[in-house]
């Protein structure tokens, strides 16, 4: 299917690697050049140098904390004008509700929720004045379901989802659409981490660590990042201007809801 983006440009945060990097790929076989953004220098420059090569697309990078006032305006000043926005950051770490004071659920909130606002409210107004633009805002599952040991992301993610809600409705008749994608357990590092505090609980081998995790999955399996990154890559396209403000599950089936 020629998703029609062709020549756009997208930015793409925390893309050097899993799901943010599945999301840039999929837009770069669309013919979308990007900005990619991540803190890391090296793995940023690698993937952004792989794309080019099997792509042709051209790719700016930016290495900075978006999570801070200084990285935004670095990140917004090096993007330019944009036609596609993915914001991404990784979750805050997991552990009980007594474990968390003010200042996680502030680190925890800048990072998932105010982060994604402040990009959306800076390239929001340009997009509508163009009449086309595309967000996509990569959340979680548990926005749907909660999970007792993601707190922290239940909180902030939460949060962003319904700031989401009402935003996507007042610009969807200047032809942007903000939906949101919730992914379930991928096979990227935070579900390797993720694993791994599994595996120091109960003192169990970490492929039994991820059987235990795929029982819990209809599909059998964890997801990878090149199908999540194709479901962004649709939402992007210009066949999806009549999907606002949605929530989008891509979880194997694992959340048991009837909606």
């Amino acid at each position: 299917m020629d998703l029609g983006i062709n020549g756009k440009r997208a930015l793409v945060c925390a893309s050097s690697k899993g799901l943010g990097l599945g999301c840039a790929q999929a837009l770069a076989a669309a013919g979308v050049d990007l900005v990619m953004n991540a803190r890391g220098v090296e793995a940023l420059e690698a993937s952004a140098q792989a794309i080019r090569d099997a792509h042709g697309v051209e790719v700016a990078t930016l290495a900075a904390d978006v999570t801070t006032q200084q990285g935004q305006n670095s990140l917004l000043e090096a993007a330019g004008q944009v036609d596609i926005l993915v914001t991404n950051a990784g979750g805050p770490p997991p552990g009980l509700w007594s474990d968390w004071d003010r200042d996680d659920f502030i680190r925890a909130l800048d990072a998932n929720m105010l982060t994604p606002i402040a990009l959306m409210k800076a390239l929001l107004p340009e997009m509508s004045a163009r009449g086309w633009g595309r967000v996509v805002n990569i959340t979680s599952q548990s926005v749907k379901a909660p999970i007792g040991v993601l707190g922290l992301s239940n909180a902030a993610r939460t949060g962003l989802t319904g700031y989401v809600a009402g935003t996507a409705r007042q610009v969807a008749g200047t032809g942007v659409t903000i939906n949101n994608l919730l992914p379930g357990i991928h096979a990227t590092d935070r579900a390797a981490s993720l694993d791994a505090g599994v595996c120091k609980a109960q003192g169990i081998s970490l492929e039994e660590a991820q059987a235990q995790r795929c029982a819990t999955i209809p599909a059998g399996r964890y997801g990878t990042a090149a199908e999540f990154g194709a479901a962004c890559a649709f939402l992007c396209s210009q066949h999806a201007g009549f999907i606002v403000g949605q929530n989008i599950l891509l979880d194997g089936g694992a959340v048991n809801a009837t909606l």
